[in-house]
C-alpha cells in the first residue's frame, strides 16, 4: 500500500468534491470581522438567494492586506477572477448587481486582477 503524504491527501479531498464555478469568498479573519466583513457577508448571502443566482457565498480567513478590509474574491464564470477590498454595503450590492449578474468588473474596488 502506498503512503500517503500531505499533498496527495490534499489532492484527493479536492478531486473528491465537485467543482465550483462562481463563488465568493469574504475575508473572515479580526480584521476583516473589525472592517464590517460579517455584513457585508450577509447582505451578499441574502442578495444571491433573494435573486436564486447560483453562487456560493463562502467565509475565508486572511487574505493578507488588513489595511483594506473588507475583502471580497469574486470567481464567475466569464469574468476575470478578482479581489475587491474596502467592501461596504453599497459596493457589496454593486457586486451583486455588476459582477455576479451584469458580469462587469467594479474597477474602483478591484485590489488583485
Amino acid at each position: 500500500m502506498k503512503k500517503l503524504s500531505l499533498n496527495s491527501l490534499s489532492e484527493l479531498r479536492e478531486s473528491l468534491q465537485p467543482e465550483k464555478k462562481n463563488w465568493v469568498r469574504v475575508g473572515m479573519s479580526t480584521c476583516g470581522i473589525a472592517a464590517g466583513a460579517q455584513k457585508v457577508y450577509d447582505l451578499l448571502k441574502e442578495e444571491v438567494a433573494r435573486r436564486g443566482l447560483e453562487v456560493s457565498i463562502e467565509k475565508t480567513g486572511c487574505l493578507g492586506m488588513c489595511h483594506i478590509e473588507p475583502l471580497v474574491e469574486v470567481n464567475v464564470e466569464g469574468v476575470p477572477s478578482v479581489v475587491y477590498g474596502r467592501v461596504d454595503a453599497k459596493a457589496a450590492l454593486g457586486i451583486v448587481n455588476k459582477h455576479l449578474c451584469g458580469k462587469r468588473l467594479m474597477n474602483d474596488h478591484i485590489v488583485i486582477r
